[in-house]
């Protein structure tokens, strides 16, 4: 039998090829009370709207391998995915694009060319990049710096810019078109049932037993580690270790509900980004807009960012780094423990990602 600890997507796509694949039996063990991880949805009692728990998914991929394999447990939806930001109160599209531009500086930009002169104008270029400030103003200029994202990238990692590491900010996207998708992938979609329902379908099978609410810290002190076949641990790598050499950073999520009763919609968009200081959030989310569902009624959430709480982001400084690669060190000293996923590996994944990565975690148990 194997053990996975987690019940997430990276755990989740593992537990489900050891079983079909290679027809042995899996225990699935959770912390927490309800499967899919962070991608856990619900539908909401009042309004009767799915939500998600911990925030939009969006999936998105350019993987076929990755959409074929999702594609082969439950049914998706088309859905290209659209983020406006609030600033000076208007409406702008993310990522920046032509209509940004003209929108916040009264311009009238027709085309791409136009676009990036524009931008060289704005540009201050490094002749070396130290920072995420550096790369920000490197690629957008200081005006849409300081308008879309000094404030809001504080809000998120409680440190501005300029004291961060350059890889924060290095993919801040900017499109010399019209284009206001949040991704460009060839594949944008949302599951039809819910990621809750994808997940059940991942790992219903017999080889599978799900045990929720169960702490790997207390399970390990009173069952045998080493009568498993293998252990997959999806947790945070330093927590496996037992903080034995200081803890790893992360962000976490704070989530506000409001609802509003007999409302067709609170905001214009499923997501608004609020990038000025004066708002102590970072996003409202409105899920009643994706897949166009249907409510009487409407439910938002609002985000703050907090040291506190459920892991979500790993904080890029020197420091963590090179913590995490001596925790790493230790782990490739357990040999019957393979370390999978966003947390294990202290790097955030898109999903894709983290399936892509468990898919070949699995290959690499079989080779």
């Amino acid at each position: 039998m194997y053990l996975v600890v987690g019940c997430g997507l990276s755990g989740t796509v593992i537990a489900e090829r050891i079983a079909n694949v290679m027809h042995e039996d899996v225990l699935i063990i959770e912390k927490r009370n309800h499967i899919a991880g962070n991608c856990f949805d619900y539908i909401d009692e009042d309004t009767g709207i799915l939500c998600n728990l911990y925030g939009p998914h969006i999936f998105h991929t350019n993987d076929e391998n990755v959409w074929k394999y999702i594609n082969k447990f439950d049914d998706w939806i088309r859905w290209e995915h659209k983020v406006l930001s609030c600033v000076d109160d208007k409406y702008v599209p993310v990522p920046i694009n032509i209509t940004t531009i003209n929108e916040l500086f009264n311009e009238n930009i027709q085309n791409s060319y136009e676009m990036n002169e524009w931008l060289k104008q704005n540009q201050i270029k490094k002749d070396v990049v130290k920072n995420s400030e550096d790369v920000a103003l490197s690629r957008i200029g200081k005006k849409l710096y300081n308008m879309m994202i000094k404030e809001y990238t504080f809000k998120q990692w409680a440190k501005y810019p300029c004291m961060l590491d350059k890889e924060v900010l290095e993919r801040i996207p900017v499109r010399d078109n019209f284009d206001s998708r949040y991704f460009n992938d060839k594949y944008q979609a949302l599951p039809k049932y819910g990621y809750t329902h994808f997940v059940k379908c991942l790992i219903n099978n017999p080889r599978i037993t799900c045990k929720l609410n169960i702490d790997f810290s207390e399970f390990s002190k009173t069952n045998d580690l080493t009568l498993f076949d293998k252990v997959i641990y999806t947790g945070p790598i330093d927590q496996y270790f037992d903080f034995s050499l200081d803890k790893l950073e992360y962000r976490s999520i704070s989530f506000h509900k409001e609802i509003y009763m007999n409302t067709r919609y609170y905001q214009q968009n499923a997501v608004v980004n609020y990038p000025e200081a004066k708002y102590p959030f970072t996003r409202i989310t409105e899920y009643k807009h994706f897949l166009h569902q249907t409510s009487d009624h409407t439910i938002i959430f609002k985000e703050t960012t907090t040291d506190e709480g459920e892991p979500y982001y790993p904080v890029p400084t020197q420091r963590n780094k090179e913590l995490y690669e001596k925790y790493k060190a230790m782990a490739e000293k357990e040999s019957n423990v393979i370390f999978a996923g966003r947390l294990a590996n202290y790097k955030y994944f898109n999903m894709d990602q983290a399936i892509n990565n468990a898919l070949i975690l699995f290959e690499s148990m079989i080779d």
